[in-house]
């Protein structure tokens, strides 16, 4: 299979360790000089629709990338612990 870098973009990233979605390959990083990939870049998710900034980027080394099929690129990386979602209107309306 040969792809482009711009048809890469916007594919899930899996994790094989547990198979948690990691997020949405994001970017490249190439090495011009040695004409090698260096890894592959998962953005942090947005927080209030990008309004106070986004979490930090995830960086995979090219090394743990296994698979890159047609709709997922496969990542022997174990994605790292984010903090649970506050739900706020749950809170505002909870009886407790």
């Amino acid at each position: 299979m040969i792809l482009r870098i711009g048809e890469m973009r916007s594919r899930d990233v899996i994790s094989i360790r547990d198979g948690s979605r990691i997020g949405l390959l994001g970017d490249i990083e190439f090495d011009a000089e040695n004409a090698q990939l260096i890894a592959v870049v998962v953005y942090g998710r947005a927080r209030l629709f990008g309004l106070l900034g986004h979490e930090d980027d995830c960086v995979i080394p090219w090394q743990n990338v296994r698979t890159v099929g047609e709709d997922a690129v496969l990542v022997d990386f174990a994605p790292p612990k984010r903090p649970p979602r506050r739900r706020f209107w749950k809170d505002l309306f909870d009886d407790r």
